[in-house]
């Protein structure tokens, strides 16, 4: 017997497509504000960040999430790369470095 593929799922209101190759971002509400996240598989990372939550580095090939503000939708200046862990705790805690 056949296969059946399964029918793609749509795209909720809280997927957006970012375009120019940067993945499919959700968005966020907190205390702190409406944010767009997208998460970041470690197999992806070839570069260092600095987590703007603890102010230390994140390594290439270390899962982590990326996040900025909803108003900036896809601009690139207001991208920040968190632990995962510090991203989770960012309103519980004060921000460094950033």
């Amino acid at each position: 017997m056949p296969r059946r593929n399964h029918p793609k799922r749509p795209a909720s209101d809280d997927d957006r497509p970012l375009g120019g190759g940067h993945g499919w971002a959700r968005t966020e509400s907190a205390s702190d504000g409406e944010w767009l996240v997208r998460n970041v598989a470690g197999a992806q990372t070839t570069k260092y960040y600095r987590c703007p939550g603890c102010d230390h580095e994140i390594q290439p090939g270390t899962p982590h999430v990326v996040a900025w503000p909803a108003a900036d939708y896809g601009s690139v200046e207001e991208r920040r790369h968190w632990h995962q862990g510090c991203w989770g705790s960012r309103t519980r805690r004060p921000r460094r470095g950033y």
